[in-house]
């Protein structure tokens, strides 16, 4: 993964965000739990939650990595299938649900077949948003609900600038001491990647979520969209 300014894009994005997967995967939650004081955990079970489906429901977890939103789905009693393009993640699993290796934007899912999907801190890391919204909408029945977590500034200045010091600061020095540097230097230039919050509103709200919300998680840090489906 580049380490330099200049974040790259199209297929350069998606091989060195494949590559550097691949590479992080042994360690991922690890350092998952440490950066995020295990708030990770409460933010994913949020989202299931969220996602308001009756048990035994068909959610893909797509960009899975390690299977922890498969985790959480079954713990509510639903009916997971992950998905990830990179096979290391998938190698370092630790999930009871099955497990495709595939590509977010090209699912190879036939349409209105699934009750819910989930996404887990991986709207930056793809090449295409409203190919990935289209996706979503392909395959998913009228009524079908999403869930897609991912990182936030926290509206308050303060907690904003103390935000921008732990996240460009300290996240890259845990990554060097458990896992890879380079891996976490990109973590926090990544964000750069994000549209503005209105703008995924409106990518969802135009393949058919009308009802598209944002929530703020953990003071602001982490950002909630959920949406359903328009019959």
């Amino acid at each position: 993964m580049p380490t330099d300014d200049k974040l790259p894009e199209g297929e350069d994005k998606a091989v060195a965000v494949q590559l550097m997967f691949d590479r992080i995967a042994h360690r991922y939650d690890l350092v998952n739990r440490l950066m995020t004081f295990r708030m990770d955990v409460g933010w994913r079970r949020r989202a299931v939650k969220a996602l308001d489906l009756p048990r035994d429901a068909k959610v893909l977890d797509l960009a899975c990595g390690t299977g922890d939103f498969c985790n959480d789905l079954m713990r509510f009693g639903l009916d997971p299938v992950g998905l990830d393009f990179s096979a290391g993640m998938l190698a370092a699993a630790s999930t009871d649900a099955p497990l495709i290796r595939a590509d977010a934007l090209r699912l190879p899912v036939i349409g209105r077949s699934v009750d819910g999907i989930t996404c887990g801190f991986a709207l930056r890391n793809l090449t295409d948003l409203t190919c990935f919204f289209e996706e979503t909408s392909r395959v998913l029945k009228p009524g079908g609900r999403i869930a897609l977590l991912d990182v936030a500034e926290p509206p308050n200045p303060i907690l904003r600038m103390g935000h921008k010091i732990y996240f460009g600061k300290i996240v890259p020095r845990i990554g060097a001491l458990f896992s890879d540097q380079n891996a976490y230097k990109y973590l926090p230039k990544s964000v750069e990647y994000l549209p503005h919050p209105h703008d995924l509103l409106a990518g969802l709200r135009a393949v058919g979520f009308s009802d598209a919300s944002r929530t703020l998680l953990g003071g602001g840090i982490t950002q909630l969209f959920v949406g359903t489906l328009d019959r």
